[in-house]
């Protein structure tokens, strides 16, 4: 009988756990990678996780760093994409319930836009 018990117990703790790990998947979150490559060069990948929102660097074996961050709100999104050359590439998207525009612009000034129109 003690032994059925406690057997029950195990069950209800491994189910606990796992019910927390996918729990804990909806909330914020960092992750750090580190890659070697055969050559014993490493690259590395930092990313955050928030509430929609991401920023992630990753940075080569060169020593050079990419970045993006991303923005999310009920109204749009804001992002941008950083090169290793420091050059940068943004896009802007405002929703409405009568559609959407979005705008991507270079670090060269240049930029296009698309308008999205709902049909009722």
């Amino acid at each position: 009988m003690t032994t059925l018990r406690l057997s029950h117990i195990f069950a209800l703790s491994i189910t606990a756990v796992a019910l927390l790990g996918v729990l804990n998947s909806a909330e914020a979150r960092d992750r750090h990678t580190t890659v070697t490559g055969s050559n014993g060069k490493t690259a590395t990948r930092n990313v955050q996780r928030g509430g929609g929102d991401v920023s992630s660097s990753t940075t080569g074996p060169n020593g050079k760093t990419s970045s993006r961050q991303v923005d999310r709100s009920t109204d749009g999104t804001e992002a941008t994409v950083t090169r290793t050359n420091g050059k940068s590439a943004s896009r802007s998207t405002s929703k409405t319930d009568a559609g959407s525009t979005t705008t991507l612009t270079t670090s060269g000034g240049k930029s296009a836009t698309v308008n999205v129109t709902r049909q009722p």
